[in-house]
Order: C-alpha cells, then structure tokens, then sequence
C-alpha cells in the first residue's frame, strides 16, 4: 500500500462520492428501453458539469475513449457507449469513476430495465449482497482475503460464479494504486489492513462460467459462454471505527 489518506484528503473524496452516488441515482430514472449507451455517457458528462472542479476519471486512463463504462447483459466490464439501443429486460452495469483535486472515487451499479429475468433479478441482488459482505470484512488488522472469501461464498453459495480476470483495487491520488483485490480467496491471506487507505471492492458475477473473452474494441469483457453478468463498486475507506463508504 502506499502512505495513508490524511482526513481531509478523504473527506474530498467523500464530497466527490456523494456526487457518484446522486448520479447512479438518477441514472436509474433515465436508463430506459430505446435509450443508447451513448447517451447514458452523455448524461453523466452533462451532470458532472454542475460540479465545478470534478471531472470524468475514467477518459483517456489507459488509453480508455469515453467517460464512464456501460455494459450490456453478458457484457461484464468496460462496455464502450455506442449506438447500441437499450432494451426491456435487459441488465446494464454502469461503472464509473470521478477525479477531484487530485483524489479519485470509483463506483458501479447494475440496473434491472424493465420487466428482467428473475435470473438477472437474482444475479444483480447476489452481486450487491456479496459487495456488502466484502466491505463489512474491511477493517483494519483483517487480512484482504477476509474480504476476498466474503465476496466469494457469498457468490457461489447461490450458485453463481465470481469473475477472475478482472479484480478491486486500491485507490486515492491515483485511480488504480495497490493493493488489487481478487473477488475470490481464502481467509486469512494477504496482507493485513490498516486504517487510512481506501479499496475499490468490486465483485464482477456471472450468472454461468467465470471465464471472459474481450471484445475486438480492446476494451469490453463479456462471458465467453453468454451468461448473464453483474458488476456492483463502492470506494471505502478503511477507518479505526470501521468502513466508511465514500460512494454511498
């Protein structure tokens, strides 16, 4: 891990999370069937423009071309907004970050479009269980695979599978800093937490096998067999009087 966030530094990211979280929010009133994902990303820029100062922190990181990510169905992570049209009963997994004075949040949601499966009303409230069961574990002198196992069992305990590929993160002045955070692991692994960092726990799910292919764009991963998938974030912050949720 590197030096820990001052108070104040994680209080700007909480300032910059709460616009996250108010945005995801009212994305869920906007994503509708015949909506594109494009214009979900032109949404987001047009909300985030009422903040002074805050600005997209995922365009142009790595080389990435938009704003924000926007994943379809068997999509599982970094869907580029296009032209594809938005359908009922689909499963769209937004995810995206905010830079703030040099601080950085990261946070994603699925949302159920319509009348959805009760397959993909099942895997999307699995995922986010498994997000809740992974955030209670961050404390410090718990191990990262105490929140690792958590997000798991909770996982396959409903017959669903946790994506390998793709993995949570450290975070703060930068948008990916270590430690990465597998959805997977044993107990009492890795190294131990301390109070002052902050981890982007992200449990990637699929509804069928755990393996991804990515798409011939470079970026999108999407299950190799078709399965259904469900990516829910939050940035937390690890405290002395247990996880403070940054996106909430």
């Amino acid at each position: 891990m590197n030096e820990p966030l001052t108070f104040e530094e994680m209080t700007l990211m909480r300032k910059s999370g709460k616009v996250a979280s108010k945005i995801l929010k009212s994305l869920g009133f906007f994503i509708r069937p015949g909506r594109t994902t494009k214009d979900i990303e032109v949404f987001f820029e047009r909300e985030l423009e009422k903040y002074p100062g805050m600005e997209p922190a995922f365009k142009g990181f790595m080389g990435y071309p938009a704003s924000l990510c926007v994943s379809v169905n068997e999509e599982v992570i970094h869907g580029i907004p296009s032209g594809r049209k938005i359908s009922n009963g689909d499963l769209v997994s937004i995810d995206l970050g905010i830079k703030y004075k040099g601080l950085f949040v990261d946070t994603a949601r699925t949302y159920l479009v319509g009348k959805a499966s009760p397959l993909a009303r099942k895997l999307a409230r699995v995922t986010l269980k498994s997000l809740v069961a992974g955030i209670s574990r961050l404390k410090p002198g718990n191990h990262l695979g105490d929140v690792s196992s958590a997000v798991q069992k909770t996982v396959e305990d409903n017959g669903f599978s946790v994506i390998r590929r793709f993995v949570g993160h450290g975070i703060g002045r930068a948008l990916h800093v270590p430690p990465e955070v597998p959805n997977f692991g044993e107990k009492n692994s890795g190294p131990k937490l301390a109070s002052g960092f902050a981890i982007a726990v992200e449990p990637m799910v699929s509804a069928g096998s755990y393996e991804v292919e990515i798409l011939d764009d470079g970026w999108t991963a999407r299950t190799e067999d078709n399965s259904l998938a469900a990516h829910f974030e939050h940035t937390v912050a690890i405290t002395d009087r247990g996880p403070w949720i940054l996106t909430k």
